[in-house]
């Protein structure tokens, strides 16, 4: 974007003074704002590295299983442990809207419980377990990532504001007032040269006058 030319008037001082003032009431919210996600996102890395722990602790309780999936007897733990549906709803976090985990649905377990061993209803349950806890991390996953995307757009704009926008501003009026003061100081001179005309003049007139 072309940056805009200033013009040294009194007109284009009140303009830049009103951005100033609009920059810096500003700044302080784009700052909070900073201040909030980054808490936010502190927050949900501690879940998230929890949720990561009962993954792992229930992927270890799955793994002592061992061979005995060999022997489900007809029973597809796979299928039956495949989430339906995840139901999740948008909330606000610092502004930022963001999923939640709302609920899990399975496929109705239908297999008999007389043809099958007694541990394979406790596998389900843990398989189900699993990706249960899965989805809450894939969810806290997105979360993360939309609050960390936004966190990048409010830093950027921060910088931008302290570091562009507000210095150039404030170097904008340095140099107004100092063009101000100098079309000033250029007319009050231009004045004076003129009043000294008009006394000249005046004083020639009247030299004539006398000698006639």
């Amino acid at each position: 974007m072309a940056k805009r030319k200033i013009k040294f008037t009194r007109t284009e001082l009140k303009h830049q003074r009103d951005a100033l003032t609009r920059f810096t009431r500003y700044l302080p919210t784009l700052k909070l704002k900073q201040q909030q996600i980054q808490s936010c996102i502190v927050q949900t890395l501690q879940l998230f590295r929890m949720k990561q722990q009962e993954v792992k602790a229930t992927e270890r309780t799955i793994s002592e299983y061992g061979g005995l999936f060999n022997d489900v007897a007809g029973v597809n733990f796979t299928q039956l442990a495949k989430p339906v549906s995840v139901d999740t709803a948008i909330h606000s976090i610092a502004g930022v809207y963001v999923p939640k985990f709302e609920n899990i649905t399975f496929p109705e377990a239908d297999f008999s419980l007389f043809a099958t061993a007694s541990w394979v209803d406790r596998a389900l349950d843990d398989l189900k377990q699993l990706n249960h806890q899965t989805a809450e991390l894939d969810i806290l996953q997105k979360c993360l990532d939309l609050l960390q995307a936004e966190l990048k757009k409010v830093m950027q704009r921060v910088n931008l504001f302290e570091k562009v926008m507000i210095p150039n501003t404030i170097e904008n009026i340095r140099r107004i007032r100092i063009a101000l003061g100098d079309q000033m100081t250029a007319g009050v001179a231009r004045a004076k040269i003129a009043k000294a005309k008009l006394e000249q003049k005046e004083h020639e007139a009247y030299t004539e006058a006398v000698v006639l």
